[in-house]
Protein backbone atom coordinates (compact mmCIF):
# COMPACT_ATOMS: atom_id res chain seq x y z
CA UNK A 1 0.00 0.00 0.00
CA UNK A 2 1.70 3.32 -0.73
CA UNK A 3 2.56 5.48 1.56
CA UNK A 4 0.81 8.17 3.57
CA UNK A 5 1.88 11.57 4.57
CA UNK A 6 1.68 13.03 7.94
CA UNK A 7 2.98 14.98 10.81
CA UNK A 8 6.07 14.11 12.57
CA UNK A 9 6.04 13.87 16.43
CA UNK A 10 9.57 15.51 17.58
CA UNK A 11 11.65 14.03 20.26
CA UNK A 12 10.60 15.16 23.90
CA UNK A 13 13.52 14.87 26.19
CA UNK A 14 12.56 12.03 28.94
CA UNK A 15 10.99 13.54 32.03
CA UNK A 16 10.64 11.79 35.63
CA UNK A 17 8.87 14.11 37.53
CA UNK A 18 4.78 13.79 37.91
CA UNK A 19 4.51 17.74 37.93
CA UNK A 20 5.96 18.15 34.72
CA UNK A 21 3.24 15.40 33.41
CA UNK A 22 0.62 16.41 35.18
CA UNK A 23 0.63 20.11 33.80
CA UNK A 24 1.38 17.93 30.13
CA UNK A 25 -1.89 15.99 30.71
CA UNK A 26 -3.69 18.95 31.73
CA UNK A 27 -3.07 20.79 28.42
CA UNK A 28 -3.14 17.46 26.24
CA UNK A 29 -6.89 16.71 27.98
CA UNK A 30 -8.68 19.83 26.66
CA UNK A 31 -7.82 18.70 23.13
CA UNK A 32 -9.31 15.20 23.68
CA UNK A 33 -12.35 14.37 21.46
CA UNK A 34 -14.92 12.40 22.21
CA UNK A 35 -14.56 9.65 20.39
CA UNK A 36 -10.71 8.83 19.96
CA UNK A 37 -9.72 11.01 22.70
CA UNK A 38 -6.43 11.55 20.32
CA UNK A 39 -4.87 15.38 20.55
CA UNK A 40 -6.15 17.89 18.25
CA UNK A 41 -2.80 19.49 17.48
CA UNK A 42 0.98 18.15 17.56
CA UNK A 43 3.73 19.13 16.01
CA UNK A 44 5.02 18.34 12.51
CA UNK A 45 6.02 14.78 11.34
CA UNK A 46 7.57 13.63 8.19
CA UNK A 47 6.08 9.75 7.23
CA UNK A 48 3.69 7.51 8.32
CA UNK A 49 3.44 4.28 6.06
CA UNK A 50 0.47 1.13 6.17
CA UNK A 51 2.25 -1.35 8.19
CA UNK A 52 2.79 -3.38 5.51
CA UNK A 53 5.15 -6.96 5.86
CA UNK A 54 6.25 -6.75 2.08
CA UNK A 55 7.30 -2.84 2.80
CA UNK A 56 10.89 -2.45 3.63
CA UNK A 57 11.53 1.35 4.90
CA UNK A 58 14.18 3.36 3.47
CA UNK A 59 14.85 5.33 6.04
CA UNK A 60 15.79 2.24 8.26
CA UNK A 61 18.56 1.62 5.73
CA UNK A 62 21.55 3.21 7.58
CA UNK A 63 24.76 3.48 5.93
CA UNK A 64 27.57 1.31 7.45
CA UNK A 65 31.03 1.85 8.85
CA UNK A 66 33.48 -0.71 8.76
CA UNK A 67 32.93 -2.59 12.15
CA UNK A 68 35.30 -3.41 14.67
CA UNK A 69 35.59 -5.74 17.51
CA UNK A 70 32.83 -5.35 20.14
CA UNK A 71 32.02 -7.39 23.40
CA UNK A 72 29.49 -10.22 23.01
CA UNK A 73 26.95 -9.74 25.27
CA UNK A 74 26.54 -6.20 24.04
CA UNK A 75 26.44 -7.43 20.35
CA UNK A 76 23.52 -9.34 20.97
CA UNK A 77 21.70 -7.11 23.39
CA UNK A 78 21.92 -4.03 20.57
CA UNK A 79 20.83 -7.11 17.79
CA UNK A 80 17.37 -7.32 19.31
CA UNK A 81 18.37 -10.78 21.39
CA UNK A 82 17.56 -9.71 24.57
CA UNK A 83 19.06 -7.54 27.29
CA UNK A 84 22.86 -7.29 28.27
CA UNK A 85 22.44 -8.76 31.68
CA UNK A 86 20.32 -11.86 29.53
CA UNK A 87 23.14 -12.20 27.43
CA UNK A 88 25.58 -12.17 29.43
CA UNK A 89 23.95 -15.22 31.42
CA UNK A 90 23.60 -16.83 28.23
CA UNK A 91 27.34 -16.92 27.45
CA UNK A 92 27.70 -18.18 31.37
CA UNK A 93 25.45 -21.02 30.30
CA UNK A 94 27.34 -22.18 27.47
CA UNK A 95 24.84 -21.55 24.82
CA UNK A 96 26.22 -18.86 22.78
CA UNK A 97 29.05 -19.81 20.39
CA UNK A 98 31.42 -18.49 18.46
CA UNK A 99 33.10 -19.66 15.37
CA UNK A 100 31.95 -23.02 16.44
CA UNK A 101 33.46 -22.93 19.74
CA UNK A 102 31.80 -22.18 23.23
CA UNK A 103 31.87 -18.37 23.99
CA UNK A 104 33.52 -17.10 27.28
CA UNK A 105 32.07 -14.13 29.21
CA UNK A 106 34.08 -11.05 28.15
CA UNK A 107 34.60 -12.28 24.91
CA UNK A 108 34.27 -10.00 22.01
CA UNK A 109 33.25 -10.63 17.96
CA UNK A 110 34.46 -8.96 15.05
CA UNK A 111 32.34 -8.47 11.85
CA UNK A 112 32.51 -11.88 9.54
CA UNK A 113 32.45 -14.06 13.38
CA UNK A 114 29.90 -16.79 13.10
CA UNK A 115 27.46 -16.39 16.03
CA UNK A 116 25.12 -18.59 17.05
CA UNK A 117 22.83 -18.43 20.52
CA UNK A 118 21.01 -21.96 21.15
CA UNK A 119 22.10 -23.24 17.87
CA UNK A 120 20.63 -20.57 15.61
CA UNK A 121 22.91 -18.06 13.81
CA UNK A 122 22.43 -14.38 14.94
CA UNK A 123 22.69 -11.38 12.71
CA UNK A 124 24.91 -9.01 14.89
CA UNK A 125 24.73 -5.20 14.55
CA UNK A 126 27.58 -3.71 15.16
CA UNK A 127 28.03 0.08 16.66
CA UNK A 128 28.93 1.19 13.32
CA UNK A 129 24.70 1.10 13.12
CA UNK A 130 22.26 2.45 14.22
CA UNK A 131 19.08 1.00 15.79
CA UNK A 132 15.60 1.26 14.29
CA UNK A 133 13.14 2.53 16.29
CA UNK A 134 9.08 2.66 15.01
CA UNK A 135 5.96 3.89 16.84
CA UNK A 136 3.01 1.92 15.47
CA UNK A 137 -0.97 2.87 16.18
CA UNK A 138 -1.76 -0.43 17.27
CA UNK A 139 -5.29 -1.20 17.31
CA UNK A 140 -7.59 -3.23 19.08
CA UNK A 141 -7.87 -7.08 18.16
CA UNK A 142 -3.97 -7.67 18.13
CA UNK A 143 -1.66 -9.75 20.93
CA UNK A 144 1.67 -8.02 21.66
CA UNK A 145 3.33 -11.52 21.19
CA UNK A 146 4.72 -13.79 18.62
CA UNK A 147 3.60 -17.02 19.55
CA UNK A 148 -0.58 -17.40 21.13
CA UNK A 149 -2.20 -20.78 21.47
CA UNK A 150 -5.50 -18.99 20.29
CA UNK A 151 -3.97 -18.15 17.01
CA UNK A 152 -5.60 -14.42 17.52
CA UNK A 153 -3.15 -12.04 15.28
CA UNK A 154 -0.21 -10.23 16.19
CA UNK A 155 1.48 -6.99 15.80
CA UNK A 156 4.63 -8.44 14.58
CA UNK A 157 2.66 -9.89 11.21
CA UNK A 158 1.84 -5.97 10.85
CA UNK A 159 5.03 -4.54 11.11
CA UNK A 160 7.78 -4.11 8.38
CA UNK A 161 9.82 -6.68 7.22
CA UNK A 162 13.85 -6.47 7.94
CA UNK A 163 17.16 -8.51 6.49
CA UNK A 164 18.18 -10.23 9.83
CA UNK A 165 17.50 -8.81 13.74
CA UNK A 166 13.66 -8.51 14.59
CA UNK A 167 11.69 -6.45 16.31
CA UNK A 168 11.50 -5.64 20.14
CA UNK A 169 8.83 -4.54 21.96
CA UNK A 170 8.86 -2.41 24.05
CA UNK A 171 6.19 -2.50 26.55
CA UNK A 172 2.83 -4.27 25.89
CA UNK A 173 -0.99 -3.73 25.15
CA UNK A 174 -3.45 -5.44 26.01
CA UNK A 175 -5.32 -7.27 22.89
CA UNK A 176 -8.16 -5.12 23.48
CA UNK A 177 -6.48 -1.30 23.97
CA UNK A 178 -5.23 0.27 21.19
CA UNK A 179 -2.72 3.09 21.20
CA UNK A 180 1.02 4.16 20.55
CA UNK A 181 3.07 0.74 21.25
CA UNK A 182 7.08 1.50 20.22
CA UNK A 183 9.70 -1.37 18.88
CA UNK A 184 12.79 -1.44 18.16
CA UNK A 185 15.93 -3.52 16.79
CA UNK A 186 17.97 -3.13 19.61
CA UNK A 187 17.60 -4.77 23.22
CA UNK A 188 19.66 -3.17 25.23
CA UNK A 189 17.27 0.28 24.38
CA UNK A 190 14.09 -1.71 24.49
CA UNK A 191 14.94 -2.93 28.09
CA UNK A 192 16.13 1.05 28.76
CA UNK A 193 13.06 1.99 27.69
CA UNK A 194 10.93 -0.04 30.21
CA UNK A 195 13.29 0.08 33.10
CA UNK A 196 11.51 1.54 36.01
CA UNK A 197 14.55 3.71 37.18
CA UNK A 198 13.95 5.73 34.05
CA UNK A 199 10.80 6.81 35.35
CA UNK A 200 8.89 6.95 31.82
CA UNK A 201 5.36 8.00 32.30
CA UNK A 202 2.61 6.48 30.30
CA UNK A 203 -0.21 8.36 29.32
CA UNK A 204 -3.88 6.85 28.45
CA UNK A 205 -7.30 8.36 27.21
CA UNK A 206 -10.08 6.30 28.82
CA UNK A 207 -13.50 6.42 27.97
CA UNK A 208 -15.60 4.77 30.89
CA UNK A 209 -19.42 3.43 31.67
CA UNK A 210 -21.21 5.36 34.39
CA UNK A 211 -20.32 7.73 36.44
CA UNK A 212 -17.22 8.37 37.91
CA UNK A 213 -17.96 9.58 42.00
CA UNK A 214 -15.11 12.56 42.92
CA UNK A 215 -14.45 10.31 45.52
CA UNK A 216 -13.37 7.93 43.74
CA UNK A 217 -10.85 9.99 41.83
CA UNK A 218 -9.43 10.72 44.95
CA UNK A 219 -8.79 6.95 45.66
CA UNK A 220 -6.95 6.59 42.53
CA UNK A 221 -5.05 9.24 42.58
CA UNK A 222 -3.82 8.52 46.82
CA UNK A 223 -3.53 5.09 45.77
CA UNK A 224 -5.65 2.31 45.97
CA UNK A 225 -4.17 -1.93 46.52
CA UNK A 226 -4.50 -4.23 43.58
CA UNK A 227 -3.72 -8.37 43.32
CA UNK A 228 -0.06 -7.22 42.60
CA UNK A 229 0.51 -4.38 45.07
CA UNK A 230 -0.46 -1.45 45.26
CA UNK A 231 -1.08 1.70 42.24
CA UNK A 232 -1.73 4.90 41.87
CA UNK A 233 -2.29 7.38 38.72
CA UNK A 234 0.27 10.45 38.52
CA UNK A 235 -2.19 12.69 36.81
CA UNK A 236 -6.24 12.57 36.50
CA UNK A 237 -8.22 14.69 33.77
CA UNK A 238 -11.57 15.06 32.54
CA UNK A 239 -11.64 14.79 28.73
CA UNK A 240 -15.40 15.54 28.29
CA UNK A 241 -18.36 13.92 27.08
CA UNK A 242 -21.47 12.73 28.52
CA UNK A 243 -22.83 9.32 29.40
CA UNK A 244 -21.45 6.22 27.99
CA UNK A 245 -19.38 8.39 26.08
CA UNK A 246 -17.27 10.38 29.18
CA UNK A 247 -13.21 10.34 28.79
CA UNK A 248 -10.92 10.81 30.73
CA UNK A 249 -6.37 11.12 30.53
CA UNK A 250 -4.93 9.59 33.16
CA UNK A 251 -1.35 8.95 33.51
CA UNK A 252 0.87 6.36 35.76
CA UNK A 253 5.16 5.57 36.20
CA UNK A 254 4.55 1.52 35.28
CA UNK A 255 2.85 -0.59 33.03
CA UNK A 256 1.66 -4.02 34.86
CA UNK A 257 -1.01 -5.97 33.48
CA UNK A 258 -4.14 -4.54 32.98
CA UNK A 259 -3.14 -2.36 35.20
CA UNK A 260 -5.66 1.05 34.16
CA UNK A 261 -8.68 -1.51 33.61
CA UNK A 262 -7.97 -2.84 36.95
CA UNK A 263 -8.00 0.53 39.10
CA UNK A 264 -11.34 1.46 37.14
CA UNK A 265 -12.54 -1.93 38.37
CA UNK A 266 -11.85 -1.39 41.71
CA UNK A 267 -14.04 1.81 42.00
CA UNK A 268 -16.95 0.37 40.64
CA UNK A 269 -16.13 1.61 36.93
CA UNK A 270 -15.82 -0.19 33.58
CA UNK A 271 -13.31 1.07 30.96
CA UNK A 272 -15.36 0.75 27.73
CA UNK A 273 -12.43 1.77 25.38
CA UNK A 274 -8.90 2.27 26.17
CA UNK A 275 -6.12 4.14 24.02
CA UNK A 276 -2.53 5.29 25.14
CA UNK A 277 -1.59 8.18 23.85
CA UNK A 278 2.03 8.66 25.43
CA UNK A 279 5.13 6.79 26.19
CA UNK A 280 7.99 8.31 27.85
CA UNK A 281 8.76 11.48 25.00
CA UNK A 282 6.64 10.27 22.84
CA UNK A 283 3.30 10.93 22.01
CA UNK A 284 0.77 9.51 18.96
CA UNK A 285 0.66 11.65 15.95
CA UNK A 286 -2.87 12.34 15.61
CA UNK A 287 -3.27 11.50 12.30
CA UNK A 288 -1.30 7.87 12.47
CA UNK A 289 -4.12 5.82 11.53
CA UNK A 290 -4.69 2.58 13.63
CA UNK A 291 -2.15 -0.12 11.80
CA UNK A 292 0.46 2.60 10.60
CA UNK A 293 4.08 2.76 11.13
CA UNK A 294 5.99 5.90 12.15
CA UNK A 295 10.26 4.80 12.16
CA UNK A 296 12.36 7.65 13.75
CA UNK A 297 14.75 9.42 11.81
CA UNK A 298 18.68 9.17 12.39
CA UNK A 299 19.05 12.67 14.17
CA UNK A 300 15.90 11.51 16.82
CA UNK A 301 17.53 8.05 17.41
CA UNK A 302 21.04 9.86 18.19
CA UNK A 303 19.56 12.04 20.87
CA UNK A 304 17.17 9.18 22.46
CA UNK A 305 20.43 6.89 22.54
CA UNK A 306 22.27 9.89 24.41
CA UNK A 307 19.55 10.48 26.42
CA UNK A 308 19.35 7.25 27.88
CA UNK A 309 23.06 6.85 28.26
CA UNK A 310 24.06 4.58 25.06
CA UNK A 311 25.96 7.51 23.33
CA UNK A 312 28.60 4.21 22.56
CA UNK A 313 26.24 2.37 20.45
CA UNK A 314 25.40 5.77 18.30
CA UNK A 315 28.30 5.70 15.17
CA UNK A 316 30.14 9.05 14.87
CA UNK A 317 29.85 10.51 11.83
CA UNK A 318 32.70 10.84 9.21
CA UNK A 319 34.01 14.50 8.74
CA UNK A 320 32.74 16.03 5.43
CA UNK A 321 35.34 16.88 2.77
CA UNK A 322 35.51 20.40 2.51
CA UNK A 323 34.63 21.42 -1.43
CA UNK A 324 36.97 22.98 -3.87
CA UNK A 325 36.11 26.10 -5.54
Amino acid sequence: MPNTKTRRTPFRPATGSPRRARDAAAIDAGNATRETGETAAEPKARRATRADPTEHSKRGRHKELPGKPERLHKLLAQSGVGSRREMEELIAAGRVSVNGETAQTGQSASPGDRIKVNGKLVHLKFSNRLPRVIIYHKPEGEIVSRDDPDHRPTVFTSLPKMSGGRWVAVGRLDFNTSGLLMFTTSGDLANRLMHPRYNLVREYAVRVLGELPDDARQRLLDGIELDDGPAQFATFQDAGGEGANHWYRVSLFEGRNREVRRMFETVGVTVSRLMRVRYGPFILPPNLKRGQVLELGEAEIQKLLADFGMEDAAPERPARKPRER
